[in-house]
Formats: C-alpha cells, structure tokens, sequence
C-alpha cells in the first residue's frame, strides 16, 4: 500500500511540537524547515529539561552532530524518555564513522534505546554494521551503486530492529518486513550542509501523524520534491539560492503534489 500523502493535511492542521536536539550547523535550518512544512519546532538543549520537554513534545529528533559528552548524555535522556511514553524518536548518527569515540558513543546509546527511524547515510550505515569505508568527515562520497544501499539498508534494518532510512540519490526506506525506494530530487543537495539534518526533521514531524514506515516514506517523498522544485526555482543562480528556494518549497508543496513522487515498494 502507497503512503497517504493527505497526511501532509493532517501535520498543517496539527502543527505537532518536535522536539530537537540538533547540531550547530544546522539547526537554524531544521527549525525553520518545520515551520515551513507545518510543525512547531523546539530546540532545547538542556540536560535537566530533557524528560520535561520530551514529555511536551509528541516526537523528538536526536541529532548527533557537533557532538560532545553532554550531547551524548542529553539524546540517551531524551530517547530513554520517548521511548518509556511511547512517542515517536528519529536518531540521527552524523559522521558516526569519524572517529571511534563517535561510533562507541552511539553503540552505546543504542543497546538502551531503540529509535523509532534511524536515519543515516550509506557512510553511517556502515560504520553501524562494522564494515570497512564509506565516510568522508560526516559525508558519503559519490558513487556507490543503489544495490550497495539497497543492501546496507536492509541489513541494519535487521540488526538494530528498527526503521531504517538510508538516503542519498535515492533513498532507501527499510523496516524488517518491507523494502521501499524513492528516487528524484536535486543534484544540489550536495552543495547544501545540512540536508541530511533536514530529512531527519521531517522524518520527527511526519512521524507525528503516521507510524514510522510510513513517516520515513512520505519524509523521503516530501524532501525530494521540495528539491526538485527548488532546483527549477533557482534557476541555476547556485547552492545560495537552492538554499532558500527549499524553505519555500517546503512551504508551498501540497498533498496532491506529493502524489507525483516516485516511490516504489520493492518489497
């Protein structure tokens, strides 16, 4: 079954507060893409707030980017937390495969809660997996066939038991029973810091209002028609002018445009 993309109805109706523990590279950008798609954004950062706000909130979104040990210390709060109320948490592992202390910090943090999605690139995910390469800083260099993220996808899936979206030039949304693929977007989004972060927050605000299978998938669907879209705004004017034209494009992108995504069930 295809996702309902009126869902994108219900999150604008809503406007759900997710909480974010973000980076500080982006999280401008992630909050200001929630305002824009339909959610209400909150960025504490603050360790003896975590169960407070987590509680307030109807999804949080940890984000393990810039990380330090306070950072490490307030996503395990704030997970530990979603997952004893029951609501919804996007785990983001940025540059996972930087650094042994990067890659024991979240192992660690993940044998004592189980996100709802992980959202990750090729590179992330397999560091996660213990497999040799794949990261360049927190990037994953160009090139990798769609099998390879079909694969890696699917088999972290597996292990960590859980949602899984892996995405790059095409996306990979895995869960244990079910294998989907989302193609499209925008050759730019390279060019743009962050726009894995912001994936990431869409993902906490669709999983507001869908189960995370189907977050995953219309998160998926909604930034790569907003980068589609965005690339034909800028007119070739470059990555300063992509960067905006996305906020706008999360801004005006409706149900019925969503319906023109190309999504696939493989499995």
């Amino acid at each position: 079954m295809m996702p309902d993309v009126t869902r994108l109805d219900t999150l604008r109706a809503r406007r759900p507060l997710i909480h974010c523990i973000s980076n500080l590279v982006t999280a401008n950008d992630c909050a200001n893409l929630l305002l824009a798609a339909g959610a209400s954004p909150i960025m504490a950062q603050a360790l003896p707030e975590a169960e407070e706000i987590t509680a307030a909130s109807v999804a949080s979104v940890l984000n393990a980017g810039t990380p330090d040990d306070e950072k490490f210390r307030l996503c395990l709060a704030c997970g530990r937390a979603a997952s004893a109320l029951g609501h919804p948490t996007v785990l983001d592992p940025v540059g996972i495969g930087a650094s042994r202390w990067r890659l024991q910090s979240i192992q660690g943090m993940l044998h004592l809660f189980t996100p709802s999605i992980l959202r990750v690139n090729l590179g992330e995910a397999r560091a996660l997996l213990q497999l040799e390469g794949g990261e360049q800083g927190v990037d994953t260099p160009a090139g990798a066939p769609e099998e390879a993220r079909l694969q890696a996808a699917a088999a972290l899936a597996r292990q960590r038991r859980t949602l899984v979206l892996l995405s790059g030039p095409e996306d990979v949304i895995a869960s244990g029973d079910h294998l989907w693929r989302v193609r499209g977007g925008s050759d730019l989004m390279p060019f743009v810091t962050g726009t894995g972060c912001m994936l990431s927050v869409l993902c906490g605000a669709f999983a507001a209002v869908a189960e995370p299978e189907e977050a995953a998938v219309l998160a998926s669907a909604f930034w790569k028609c907003c980068s589609a879209r965005a690339q034909a705004q800028a007119g070739g004017r470059g990555p300063g002018s992509f960067r905006a034209a996305l906020m706008d494009a999360a801004y005006t992108l409706t149900a019925r445009d969503l319906l023109q995504a190309d999504i696939t069930a493989l499995s």
